[in-house]
């Protein structure tokens, strides 16, 4: 099954269009040990790390390629913090499409190595994702070679993308068929927040249509140092705000608002709010999610459940509360934070005749 299987519920194409790699259709998971730890029985995981690239812009992927296909325009240009880039590139390399993607310059290696695997066409701009007034200007240049009939312009926002973007909101409708209770809260990372307006929209819609009785909280979690719309929508606030990124949490880092006014709106309109982690709190859960539920994620992927922990410890998660926390991409995207994340951990080289010694005394020093 694949996000094609929704096509009532966003922009399709048609059908020899309906471009696909298998996107779509990822677990579902109860948490084993951090949610119940603080109290939250109903803590869920949405495994996107398990789309075919590794993250969850493969649905903005394959709806942005179909359309293009659609359109018969074989030319993809292209900004990304990393896993856009990585999806279009996997997606155009098999639809046959010329791809070409101007990438942050803190876009980790590994990202960049994926890239470049699927024979994009990769160039690193110098403070891309750090200084608002250089976003806006890659963003003009772009739209200017994004005119041409052969051409497409593909930012995954839905200021720039609409139609690609309308596919990520089949992760609404998998988990309202998946999850066999009523959602209470869905926290999504945001960095230009177009997963965030995509998850509400199609909880908003489902509800409009009557397939749930009410929409989710759809909870928008940013690190503390790309503040441009979770902080706002807790104030009270109409509009995002364009800052200066510090955070170090690739795919997080969007300096420019972008979706963030709509996105704002349509979360207010769930019932959710903004919640703002730091960068160390981000790592903290990313390791913990590895070591105490399985599940390695870029940090990225680890900022929504920073968020329900967060929220959890401040009082605004109740006890019986079903919570869905969104992982977005996998942990083979970002090298330098698995680096981190095991700093205190080793793989020594032995002789035969240690290992019976060292596994037993590792195995009594990790019971103490």
């Amino acid at each position: 099954m694949t996000i094609w299987r929704w096509t009532s519920g966003f922009e399709t194409v048609p059908g020899h269009a309906q471009f696909s790699l298998g996107e779509g259709n990822t677990p579902l998971i109860r948490s084993r040990r951090l949610g119940p730890q603080v109290g939250l029985e109903n803590l869920y995981f949405k495994l996107e790390s398990c789309n075919p690239s590794g993250s969850y812009k493969d649905r903005f992927a394959a709806g942005a390629v179909s359309h293009m296909l659609a359109a018969g325009q074989e030319r993809c240009v292209a900004t990304t913090s990393g896993n856009t880039g990585s999806a279009l590139a996997a997606y155009c390399a098999a639809a046959g499409v010329e791809c070409y993607i101007a990438i942050l310059e803190k876009t980790p290696i590994g990202k960049v190595q994926q890239m470049l695997s699927y024979g994009a066409k990769v160039l690193r701009v110098e403070r891309f994702g750090l200084d608002p007034r250089v976003d806006a200007t890659v963003v003009e240049t772009l739209q200017r070679l994004g005119q041409r009939d052969d051409t497409a312009l593909q930012i995954s926002a839905f200021i720039h993308s609409p139609l690609g973007m309308s596919g990520v909101r089949t992760i609404s409708f998998e988990l309202a068929e998946q999850c066999d209770r009523s959602i209470d809260h869905v926290f999504t990372p945001a960095g230009g927040g177009g997963l965030t307006l995509a998850v509400a929209g199609g909880f908003l819609h489902l509800a409009a249509e009557g397939r749930i009785d009410r929409s989710p909280r759809v909870e928008c979690v940013q690190p503390e140092g790309n503040d441009t719309m979770a902080g706002p929508l807790r104030d009270g606030e109409e509009r995002g705000r364009d800052v200066v990124t510090t955070s170090l949490i690739s795919g997080l880092q969007v300096a420019n608002v972008l979706d963030g006014h709509d996105t704002i709106s349509a979360c207010r309109e769930t019932g959710g709010t903004g919640h703002v982690v730091s960068d160390e709190h981000i790592w903290e859960v990313q390791r913990r999610l590895a070591r105490e539920e399985g599940i390695f994620c870029e940090p990225a992927g680890a900022a929504a459940t920073a968020g329900v922990l967060q929220a959890r410890e401040a009082g605004i998660i109740s006890d019986d509360a079903t919570v869905v926390s969104l992982i977005t991409g996998t942990g083979f995207k970002d090298p330098a934070a698995v680096e981190r994340m095991i700093a205190d951990a080793n793989c020594d080289l032995i002789g035969i005749q240690e290992l019976e010694d060292r596994m037993t005394s590792q195995s009594k020093e990790s019971k103490r």
